[in-house]
């Protein structure tokens, strides 16, 4: 049972939004840097973000080599070049907005690893660069092969290194803690353990009502506010189950500090599908959904065997072949959202209701610029 004084205080809202990932916050934070007398609510399910804000591996990219020459396979040069844009603007409005030190950017660079039978995309290198040049000053993509050796790669697998030096690396969870710091700071309220059960328009559908269990109680808790926007990602097709949202698992693992690491940078290979960067002295990997896509297209939050052991192996034959012992220190799993088309999804279900979802694994790029994006939205209708 509420009392008088939560009624008054804690239930009614100008805006809500579902989800406090990089994409729920983000907005959360556009709407209050817009008008700082709104009254916003975030409402969190979990402890923590449930899907990968907290989970992911902490690359600033927007896409290597391989990645975009397949994207091009699906998209037009224009949907490319707007979707790598949005990526890269993303990233310099979340450095802006939070600042360097706060979210532990380092600009080290992004290489991509060759394989032999990728090495017909280094024919489309120029016309890559070319396609992006008016995006960014100077060339995106270049080949330092030398670096094949001085990071200490297995030369029978790797045959090329493509080089881009705009890419970065973040501390995911300092990023996050900034982030939640930052909307709290101007005044947006944030609920954790607040599983949404359902929502309606009320008042003639000039208002949202927004219902949460109350875990004590067992009643169900109405929130109001004027407009409601979902930032649920892969976790979104329990509310409009007609949407284009596949759950894709993405699983990480981390070694102890290795003595003496060569690894300086974000690392790619297999179109993107993979994955690894130096935390300090150790090493993080992920990736390998491609194994199984079947399996991994799931928003079931656990590591399994196959897709570790794949890691392991990469780990030991091609990243760091003349380590004699490397110790993995934790392994862990995020759910990212996908589609047809890699654009995410920003659009009003009703006029009171705005879904941003479908960040396609490049939340940390892209998810400030969805976040404004939807928050545009919100306040110009």
């Amino acid at each position: 049972m509420l009392s008088f004084w939560e009624k008054q205080t804690f239930l009614n809202y100008d805006y809500i939004v579902i989800g406090s990932g990089i994409v729920g916050l983000s907005t959360a934070a556009s709407l209050i840097e817009t008008n700082k007398k709104a009254k916003i609510l975030v409402l969190e399910r979990g402890l923590f973000p449930t899907g990968a804000s907290t989970k992911n591996a902490g690359f600033a990219c927007f896409g290597s080599l391989t990645e975009i020459l397949s994207d091009l396979e699906k998209m037009t040069e224009n949907q490319v070049i707007d979707l790598v844009n949005e990526r890269y603007n993303g990233l310099k409005r979340l450095r802006k907005r939070l600042g360097d030190k706060a979210i532990d950017y380092r600009q080290y660079g992004g290489y991509e690893l060759i394989s032999e039978k990728e090495l017909p995309a280094l024919e489309q290198l120029d016309t890559i660069n070319d396609l992006l040049k008016s995006s960014f000053k100077g060339k995106v993509y270049e080949l330092k092969n030398k670096k094949i050796n001085a990071f200490g790669f297995d030369k029978e697998s790797i045959k090329a290194l493509v080089f881009n030096s705009f890419e970065g690396q973040i501390d995911t969870g300092k990023m996050m803690k900034s982030l939640l710091r930052y909307v709290q700071e101007r005044g947006v309220q944030v609920l954790n353990h607040c599983e949404v059960s359902n929502f309606e328009e009320i008042e003639n559908n000039t208002k949202v009502k927004v219902y949460v269990k109350n875990q004590l109680s067992n009643e169900k808790i109405g929130f109001s506010a004027k407009k409601l926007i979902v930032c649920t990602n892969a976790f979104t097709s329990q509310f409009f189950p007609d949407l284009d949202i596949v759950a894709g698992r993405g699983q990480v693992l981390i070694t102890e500090p290795i003595k003496d690491l060569k690894l300086k940078g974000t690392f790619h290979f297999d179109e993107g599908y993979y994955y690894f960067r130096n935390y300090g002295k150790r090493v993080l990997l992920g990736g390998g959904r491609n194994l199984d896509f079947q399996a991994e297209n799931t928003n079931e939050i656990n590591t399994t065997d196959k897709i570790m052991n794949h890691l392991e192996y990469l780990l030991k034959t091609i990243i760091l072949p003349k380590q004699e012992y490397v110790r993995i220190a934790h392994r862990w799993a995020g759910i990212m959202a996908f589609g047809a088309v890699k654009k995410p999804i920003i659009q009003f279900y009703t006029p009171n209701i705005l879904v941003a979802v479908r960040m396609g694994g490049m939340g940390v790029a892209i998810g400030s610029q969805v976040g404004m994006q939807a928050s545009k939205l919100i306040l110009e209708n």
